[in-house]
């Protein structure tokens, strides 16, 4: 009878019963997750595979675990970089902003104890996505992105030889591309402004832009905006002309095209060519094609964090060189014309010159008035010092009363000193 009630009130511990019955009748013992490595003439070469198939599988921990300890058990293994370079890959997989870093810290590892072997540059091309994947939108913080440019700038300077070449450059011209958005919308809210202050943050801004990035999806309205706000300042109208005609050069079939050839037709400067390599870029481009963004694509790129770069260049080579702590600017605001060497005569007689621009941007021709009665004088270079001979009367006059004022000032501080020691 109390079987028969303890059967009755207690079916889950009959159940319980059951299940150890039967799973000690079972023949063997349950197999280890670990492999048996005491009878195997390769056991790095076992640990290995096992971690290499755990990842793929998502186990990316485990996987970890295996190849730290295949690294610290053996040493002079043959997958010992191999091993460096897949847990540098398994934090990269996982894709979270944690294992990302992580992800970076170990490619610099690996480049750093094996840095002549083939896959330095694949952990080279590596730490720049992995900065790419973190970048945000052009009007957010630029960390990432100023990293990813430095990171694939140094792969094209380092391996201009490797397969990933091609994919380096292009996610270089995707990485200026969202860098030089970020400049051109804070110029252009200075530019709308229009004031005097306003004007010379937006020359700043937009010699930046079109000197490192001329590349960017929207230099032409770039060098318009600045060579208009040049043209509005009389001190620096005379630089102007030099990107009126880049314009017309660099960007042949840009909408202000008509518009900066009339400029230059107003302020006496003949009109260039476009640029054989513009029109080989622009050909390119078309060979190419652009996909165009649908409406769901457009709404969903809104509520990503990421940047769009689907207006980003294909062709062409991206600027390669670090950013300079200067903005080319401000010699723009300074009104300094640059290194000007005459070569040619344009309409009316005024001499023609090539501006120097920035590295790798094409020589524009400006004009300057000739020299004669007109020509001002030069103007006094401020390291050398000055003739006091050369100087007015009413100069030396004037330098004589403040020096006096000087004095005067620090005989009362002294008899006040006297007055009141403390």
């Amino acid at each position: 009878m109390k079987a028969k009630f303890f059967l009755q009130s207690r079916p889950l511990a009959v159940l319980l019963l059951a299940s150890l019955l039967l799973s000690g009748c079972g023949k063997g013992k349950a197999k280890s997750t670990l492999p048996d490595l005491s009878q195997s003439a390769e056991p790095d070469k076992i640990l290995y595979e096992k971690a290499i198939s755990d990842m793929q599988r998502g186990r990316h921990e485990i996987g970890r675990l295996t190849l730290q300890t295949l690294i610290n058990t053996y040493q002079d293994s043959e997958y010992l970089a191999k091993a460096k370079l897949a847990i540098a890959d398994s934090f990269y997989d996982e894709g979270t902003t944690s294992s990302l870093t992580q992800a970076v810290a170990e490619y610099k590892d690996f480049k750093t104890f094996f840095e002549f072997l083939d896959e330095a540059a694949y952990a080279q091309y590596r730490i720049g996505m992995a900065h790419f994947r973190r970048m945000e939108k052009p009007d957010r913080d630029r960390t990432q992105a100023k990293l990813a440019e430095q990171e694939f700038q140094d792969f094209v300077l380092k391996y201009p030889e490797n397969k990933l070449l091609t994919d380096a450059e292009q996610r270089l011209r995707e990485v200026q591309e969202v860098l030089a958005e970020g400049d051109f919308r804070i110029a252009r809210f200075y530019f709308l402004k229009d004031t005097d202050n306003a004007r010379r943050a937006a020359i700043l801004r937009l010699s930046e832009i079109v000197d490192r990035y001329p590349l960017y999806s929207q230099a032409d309205r770039a060098l318009w905006m600045l060579a208009d706000s040049l043209v509005k300042n009389e001190k620096t109208q005379h630089l102007a002309p030099r990107y009126f005609a880049r314009i017309v050069q660099d960007y042949p079939q840009s909408s202000y095209v008509d518009d900066a050839k009339a400029q230059l037709v107003r302020m006496n400067v003949p009109v260039p060519q476009p640029s054989p390599d513009a029109l080989a870029r622009i050909q390119k481009e078309k060979e190419l094609g652009r996909e165009k963004a649908s409406l769901a694509r457009r709404a969903f790129g809104m509520l990503k964090s990421g940047p769009d770069v689907t207006n980003s260049a294909r062709t062409g080579k991206p600027n390669l060189s670090p950013p300079s702590e200067g903005i080319g600017g401000e010699s723009l605001i300074a009104g300094n014309p640059g290194n000007l060497s005459v070569t040619g005569t344009a309409t009316g007689g005024a001499p023609v010159t090539t501006v120097p621009t920035a590295p790798g941007a094409t020589s524009v021709p400006t004009s300057s008035q000739p020299a004669g009665a007109d020509a001002k004088p030069p103007a006094t270079d401020p390291a050398k010092p000055v003739d006091i001979t050369q100087k007015s009367k009413a100069d030396l006059e004037k330098e004589k009363k403040e020096k006096e004022k000087k004095e005067s000032s620090s005989k009362k501080k002294k008899g006040l000193r006297k007055l009141i020691p403390w």
